[in-house]
């Protein structure tokens, strides 16, 4: 993923706070087996201080791979929108002239994977991962051996994804004209298509944190 200075993450709270919340969905990235193309599952996750919780049903077929090779990517992107060429035209240029572009906020995690086999350590990584996604307790308990869940912790395996390195990119054009930033976002509200509400936010929040962008 190609970040430039002006879209990096500020500071580690900064891609933190945009996880927590709630970009807890995202895309596991595995290397393949020989002759084979990566594998990418879509999957929640939770957080478990530096790492993250995700489990698999077992006959997913990316067991095989990541007990090859462990070392994985967990990508997360959101608050995305298109961009049309005519709402970035330079001053003095003709709006048809202007390039389109793409806004998106994206947090990649380098991970080693750590397969979890036994029932209680499934049960657990599920303990945590309710606690984020039923906050309310409105859930039987989850132990191994006890029903409902118990019977069910063979048919899944867990995985504890240690974190070695996190890459995060907000890109709202930072690098351009306070006024540009600010009417991309009033059309965006306007627009009030798909996500372009959350993506204008992120563009207030970054050009209020940020201002002008200096080199």
């Amino acid at each position: 993923m190609l970040i430039h200075p002006w879209d990096a993450s500020l500071d580690d709270a900064e891609w933190q706070t945009w996880i927590a919340d709630g970009h807890d969905f995202g895309h596991l990235c595995v290397n393949g087996l020989p002759g084979e193309a990566p594998a990418v599952v879509p999957t929640h996750f939770a957080t478990d201080g530096k790492d993250l919780l995700v489990h698999l049903a077992r006959p997913n077929p990316v067991w095989q791979a990541i007990e090859r090779d462990p070392n994985v990517t967990f990508g997360v992107t959101g608050d995305y929108a298109f961009i049309p060429g005519t709402w970035r035209a330079n001053p003095g240029v003709p709006p048809t002239d202007g390039v389109p572009t793409s806004y998106y906020a994206a947090v990649q995690f380098t991970c080693r994977a750590h397969i979890l086999d036994d029932p209680e350590a499934k049960a657990e990584l599920l303990r945590r991962q309710l606690a984020h996604f039923q906050p309310d307790g409105d859930h039987a308990p989850v132990e191994a051996g006890r029903p409902p869940y118990g019977r069910m912790l063979s048919g899944i395996r867990g995985l504890r994804l240690e974190v070695l390195d996190v890459r995060a990119k907000f890109k709202y054009d930072n690098q351009k004209p306070t006024e540009l930033r600010t009417t991309v976002a009033d059309r965006l509200t306007e627009r009030a298509r798909g996500l372009d509400a959350p993506t204008a936010r992120q563009q207030l929040r970054r050009l209020d944190r940020m201002g002008t962008w200096q080199a």
